[in-house]
């Protein structure tokens, strides 16, 4: 694949309908506005994981809320842009409405792709970071079929309930904590460093940490992680030629 065709537009860690946030409709309907400039120029758009706070999708019922995100991803897909999903830690449980309703690509993975000649690792982050033992053994619950089953057999009601309450105890309540920390301590980055060895990456894209990060790791090595949108309302945009870290004004302009 390449960029040819137009603009590479990378984002994460929305967190659409977060109980432990009170801004929820405001940050939906400034993230549907960035969508809606971005189609303009897009080729390709990846929604880099944890887009909604919370998701499960019983056989029936899939989470209350989103309408405009929803819409909006829709209309870009039919418009002929491709965009890409991947799950993250908070949206782990997204498996068939997205793709048949919406039509966008799912993936569960990190993903190796080329654009331009250039090539670049794509990866929410989440179990990625060597040093999170206890996320390694949470994932594994969470990706397991009988227990997907069991909670599937629970009420909505009470599912989601029990959901926003697990949310209001993460960091979004208790703040993103720490910055970088360092090239040695920092999970993601030292995960980076060990798949250089053996691949050739030019651009190394994570979410996850809410961290607004471009480091070089070499001469022509970027680590990028693309910030959140409750604090930095950020995203990343590769042209074909340069990537770029943005933010995106509550006008609507972005710089």
């Amino acid at each position: 694949m390449t960029g040819d065709k137009g603009k590479i537009y990378f984002v994460s860690d929305v967190h659409l309908g977060a109980s432990a946030l009170n801004n929820n409709v405001e940050r939906e309907k400034r993230f549907v506005s960035w969508l809606d400039k971005i189609k303009e120029d897009a080729s390709e758009i990846f929604l880099m994981g944890d887009i909604f706070d919370y998701w499960f999708e019983y056989r029936k019922v899939v989470p209350r809320g989103f309408t405009r995100t929803l819409g909006k991803i829709a209309e870009i897909v039919d418009s002929g842009i491709k965009v890409h999903f991947f799950t993250g830690n908070h949206d782990i449980w997204v498996f068939d409405y997205l793709p048949a309703e919406l039509g966008v690509q799912v993936h569960k993975k990190e993903m190796r792709v080329s654009f331009s000649g250039k090539n670049f690792f794509l990866a929410h982050g989440d179990g990625l970071d060597p040093f999170d033992k206890g996320y390694h053994f949470l994932k594994k619950i969470f990706t397991n079929r009988f227990f997907q089953w069991a909670f599937a057999r629970i009420h909505p009601n009470l599912g989601v309930s029990m959901a926003h309450n697990w949310s209001k105890n993460s960091r979004l309540t208790k703040g993103m904590g720490e910055g970088f920390k360092g090239e040695e301590k920092e999970g993601l980055y030292v995960f980076a460093k060990e798949t250089l060895k053996r691949e050739d990456i030019d651009f190394f894209i994570f979410g996850h940490r809410h961290l607004l990060l471009d480091l070089p790791m070499n001469k022509k090595t970027r680590y990028i992680n693309l910030g959140d949108w409750i604090s930095h309302f950020s995203y990343g945009v590769f042209d074909g030629e340069k990537f770029e870290l943005k933010t995106f004004k509550q006008t609507g302009e972005s710089f």
